[in-house]
């Protein structure tokens, strides 16, 4: 990405990589979702899904091809914003180290600007998260539905407990978007950086297509490699009951740990990891694709 760039231009191109991210990623998203939260089985029983193929195979099964794409209105219609927030977040996270307009970050820094991303977005996705995982976890066919869509889900939750319901696990999603963050920014502006042509070398469109994709594939395996303990964590309180887990995360931890154990931080992490490389990939193509729309139409933005 370009030093000498505007954090609006970051923040139009941000929202339309998210988009793309979406789209390519969400099914990965729902199964890694049910993987997160379903229920530990009973003494002599098979757990509801045997893996990632297992939740596939039925989610298609019993839902059709669409179950996969449950809850995608929720982050479809935040994603733009998000997506926008933290590539803005970040823009704005460079420029504030910056002396002067081209100074190049080095990896600590970038780091920074990457993590200070997170907390912008927080505040955008939050309740965006909550809504989509509670509709991911429903299952289809003949069970009763509580909830009937993005907008309904977000009115029982404000009729449930107002504003605070509709925010539970901010702080959650706080923990897992500022360490990721700075990881997800600092990795695709290495990869670029190590695979960029020398000086006075021509790079050829087909090989700084193919950079793209391996650096945002990339930057996405990091983003998740970190984020990804946090994210479980989040996912367990947003869908729980209310009343559940009275000291928020904390309390999430703690059964966690005792009934389940450490590697349960990972659950549903090959959904993850099949789902990062080519859902980012996408978000930093369409990224900089915008991003050179926006030079040619409105260089002076």
């Amino acid at each position: 990405m370009s030093e000498n760039v505007s954090p609006i231009k970051y923040f139009l191109s941000g929202g339309f990589g998210g988009i793309c991210t979406v789209l390519a990623g969400h099914p990965l998203d729902t199964i890694k979702v049910r993987l997160q939260t379903m229920p530990l089985p009973a003494a002599g029983q098979a757990p509801m899904y045997a893996g990632t193929l297992d939740c596939a195979k039925k989610t298609i099964r019993h839902e059709g091809f669409r179950g996969l794409y449950k809850g995608m209105s929720a982050p479809i219609a935040g994603v733009a914003p998000i997506f926008a927030m933290s590539f803005f977040g970040f823009g704005v996270g460079k420029r504030l180290q910056q002396r002067t307009p081209d100074e190049e970050l080095n990896n600590t820094q970038l780091f920074a600007a990457g993590a200070f991303s997170g907390v912008f977005t927080t505040t955008v996705m939050a309740p965006g998260e909550r809504i989509k995982c509670l509709l991911q976890i429903q299952q289809g066919g003949n069970v009763p539905q509580k909830y009937n869509g993005m907008v309904d889900c977000a009115k029982q939750l404000y009729a449930e407990g107002g504003i605070r319901s509709i925010y539970k696990g901010s702080f959650a999603t706080l923990l897992r978007d500022v360490p990721a963050s700075g990881m997800y920014f600092l990795t695709y502006e290495y990869v670029k950086k190590a695979f960029a042509p020398k000086e006075g070398e021509k790079q050829e469109a087909g090989r700084a297509l193919m950079i793209t994709i391996f650096a945002g594939g990339m930057a996405g395996i990091a983003n998740w490699a970190i984020g990804m303990p946090a994210d479980v964590l989040k996912s367990r309180l947003q869908t729980a009951p209310a009343g559940t887990y009275k000291n928020g995360i904390r309390d999430v931890f703690r059964e966690l740990m005792k009934n389940e154990g450490p590697l349960a931080l990972y659950k549903g992490v090959t959904p993850v990891m099949l789902r990062a490389f080519p859902a980012n990939a996408a978000c930093f193509i369409g990224f900089e694709v915008f991003m050179k729309f926006l030079n040619f139409v409105a260089p002076n933005l």
